[in-house]
């Protein structure tokens, strides 16, 4: 008898089956049975399904003579389950690799109980993967299993049956099958919920719930939404027959409202003309229902006693008239923010006449998304070597709090803003400022930009359009001649910078202010970044940060996270870290418990830190951890693609700062052989770090304050400690690293042994 059975419906989904079967047959935890059943589809489910079953004997397929609808589809396949468990996947969805075996433990775990509750994430068409806003619902903390009474907030999580794994001694006793037509999910989801001795929860995505454009039935216009009416009448038949469960028809009432009210509000779902029809049906249900106890909210209640009394016509004006209110307030706030603007930009002009504050320097990074990178090194120094020097960072409020006290924070867009752009003398930023500056003379901007370039950049990427896209070069050359100076981390950056760059700016050659970090922090600093992120002690913890791809939307899944970590053992973890600019184009995070998500750190530097070698592709962020002289590790499976599209300045794989892997296997090879850390690892490291850190050593924010701020003679800045001085922190597993007592720094970090 296999663990699981798993039933899989197929009706006009075609395009989608072979994703949906993949991910249930290539699941890590293979004990199980795969129930696929065409509903008698018209496309090619049914070949696919076949082809499936000939090369698979876990594969069990069923035919129906006739279309039958996705309930009876289900029954079919729950005749012919063998498995302890059953769990339901539409034919259009896919469970996330990792699920069963996650699923199996939290079983065990939980003492087997008769129903686990799992997450899910919406999986939208371009892309873009939300989860379950009621996910908070399903936390694994208290005891478990527990009955439904412990834990009512369950059945506020999406009410279908593939979200969840039943015991099929469970369903067997309590007689439940799916009736047919629409909405079929309701009459078993609720009644499984209620009548489960035992229930568990897992707090992780184990299904992906795709989102198509269209072809959706819940979206199709049809008199078939009425079947909603009959499916809600054998949800309280079912309560009425168990005396037991009518605590829950409070409950079940105002779900039931608020279902029949979000199908009539549902713009194109019911057939011109049966408007009218369905708000009376809902009010029969509403008054033959009824129950005391629903005490929602003031506008829920106002809708539930429009449907009581069958007001349709005001159903239809409140809803008409909440609707043209939101339109008044939207076009009101677009006139507000244009009258707003202009007065703004009124109000820049005016303090473009006023005399520049010889104390006032303005700071921003990555589009106002908060302290960080070149920009922060320069103002935590300038607030340490030039106090009379006041700082203020631009950020959105959403980011305010990673901004320190010291530093003045400033609203993009805000009068203070444009004030703070009419009047700083200096202007530090690793990206351009906002179109609109006027430069005014005597101002300095200081541009620190992100890292040291691999991939083409500036004017080079006229040549590369899928990279370019829509970019305004000529809008770029006015902004770059606004810059007065630019830092570079090494040579072969200052000649990229001149060349793609081109304006009259001065080339500061000081290092990377943000790597400074790497080494003026102690081994205590490693710990205690360690310990925030719960990476465990004694672990080794790799950062995987790939780039950016261009050319593909959306970003593709380069490493399977979750089956890497798995291979390399229990004393890896992998802090995952996806590119900033992904936004919610990126692979769902991995859910396995040793890939910690890290993408909302607010510093990369300290996840470089807190790890002990790193995994990249093409991201600039290998110059900058070459510094700390710790195993960096390169996946280059799509070098080729991505050279065309994007471009390269030289060939990374032949230049490398550490083991190259040209696919998962190799990289996990790599690993698990020891030789992401053997001695030509280190040789080429060494090369590396040669080549693309001669200045960084802890100074280079330094000799930019000292040189731009405070005005001091190139000649009299600090020199470059070398390679061989050099005491970045040491990694959590370094053995004999020398630690430097809290507040102590290695003597050539001292102010005074400059």
């Amino acid at each position: 008898m296999p663990r699981f059975s798993v039933i899989v419906p197929a009706y006009k989904v075609q395009a989608y089956l072979h994703a949906c079967l993949e991910s249930v047959l290539a699941q890590s935890y293979d004990d199980l049975e795969l129930i696929v059943v065409d509903d008698c589809s018209p496309d090619g489910c049914g070949a696919i399904i076949d082809e499936f079953a000939a090369g698979d004997p876990r594969v069990v397929a069923v035919h129906l003579p006739e279309n039958t609808g996705l309930g009876p589809a289900r029954n079919a396949g729950l005749a012919r389950v063998t498995g302890e468990y059953v769990l339901f996947l539409d034919g259009d969805d896919t469970l996330v690799p990792g699920s069963l075996e996650a699923i199996a433990h939290r079983l065990k775990e939980t003492g087997s109980p008769d129903l686990l509750v799992y997450d899910y994430a919406r999986v939208y068409w371009s892309g873009r993967a939300v989860r379950n806003e009621f996910r908070g619902h399903l936390t694994e903390a208290g005891p478990a299993p527990f009955p439904l009474a412990d834990r009512p907030g369950l059945l506020k999580v999406l009410m279908v049956v593939w979200n969840k794994a039943y015991k099929r001694e469970f369903i067997e006793r309590q007689g439940f099958t799916f009736p047919p037509g629409f909405y079929e999910d309701t009459p078993w989801t609720y009644p499984a919920l209620m009548a489960a001795g035992t229930i568990a929860t897992l707090d992780r995505v184990c299904v992906h719930y795709r989102q198509r454009r269209t072809g959706s039935i819940l979206r199709t216009t049809s008199r078939r939404h009425f079947d909603l009416f009959d499916q809600y009448e054998r949800v309280f038949s079912f309560i009425d027959a168990r005396p037991e469960l009518a605590r829950w028809r409070p409950v079940l009432f105002r779900r039931m409202a608020d279902h029949f009210t979000s199908v009539f509000s549902a713009r194109g779902r019911l057939p011109r003309g049966t408007r009218a029809d369905f708000f009376r049906r809902a009010r029969a249900h509403y008054r033959r229902y009824r129950t005391p106890g629903a005490t929602p909210k003031f506008t829920t209640r106002l809708r539930h006693a429009l449907v009581r009394l069958g007001s349709h016509r005001t159903y239809r004006a409140v809803t008409l008239a909440r609707a043209l209110l939101r339109r008044a307030r939207r076009y009101g706030s677009a006139a507000v923010r244009a009258v707003r603007g202009a007065l703004l930009q009124a109000h820049y002009r005016v303090q473009l006449c006023l005399p520049l504050r010889a104390d006032l320097a303005v700071f921003s990074a990555y589009w106002s998304r908060g302290y960080a990178c070149s920009p922060a090194a320069v103002e935590e120094r300038v607030r340490e070597l030039a106090p009379h020097i006041r700082t203020a960072w631009i950020c959105a409020p959403a980011y305010a709090h990673t901004v320190p006290p010291a530093t003045r924070r400033l609203r993009p867009g805000s009068a203070a803003y444009w004030t703070a752009l009419a009047r700083a003398t200096y202007l530090v930023n690793n990206v351009n400022f906002d179109r609109r500056l006027v430069k005014r003379r005597g101002q300095l901007l200081v541009q620190t930009q992100h890292g040291t370039p691999l991939k083409h950049m500036g004017l080079d990427l006229q040549y590369r359009p899928a990279a370019g896209r829509d970019m305004d070069f000529a809008r770029l050359l006015r902004d770059i001649d606004k810059w007065d100076y630019l830092v570079s981390a090494n040579r072969h950056s200052s000649m990229v910078w001149e060349r793609v760059y081109p304006a009259a700016y001065r080339v500061l050659e000081y290092g990377c202010p943000r790597s400074d970090v790497f080494q003026r922090a102690t081994a205590t600093d490693v710990a205690l970044l360690r310990e925030a992120l719960r990476v465990p002690e004694g672990h080794t913890a790799l950062l995987y940060a790939p780039t950016h791809r261009d050319y593909v939307r959306p970003q593709p899944r380069l490493l399977d996270l979750d089956r890497v970590v798995r291979a390399l053992g229990p004393r890896f973890v992998i802090l995952s870290r996806p590119h900033p600019t992904h936004g919610g184009e990126g692979p769902p995070p991995c859910e396995n418990p040793r890939v910690i998500d890290v993408s909302g750190h607010p510093s990369v530097e300290e996840l470089c830190l807190a790890s002990d070698a790193l995994i990249t592709d093409y991201s600039s962020l290998m110059f900058d951890y070459a510094g700390l002289d710790r195993p960096i590790v390169l996946h280059t499976a799509d070098w080729e693609a991505y050279e065309a599209a994007r471009g390269a300045y030289f060939d990374v794989r032949a230049f490398p700062p550490g083991a190259v892997a040209r696919d998962e296997d190799e990289l996990i090879d790599i690993f698990v052989s020891d030789h992401w850390r053997g001695s030509r690892s280190a040789q080429l490291r060494a090369a590396f770090r040669a080549r693309f850190c001669p200045c960084d050593d802890g100074h280079a924010a330094e000799r930019v304050v000292r040189h731009v701020f405070l005005g001091e003679d190139p000649a009299a800045l600090p020199p470059v400690v070398p390679l061989e001085e050099r005491r970045p922190a040491p990694a959590a597993g370094d053995a004999g690293a020398k630690v430097f007592p809290a507040g102590r720094r290695p003597p050539h970090e001292t102010p005074a042994g400059r």
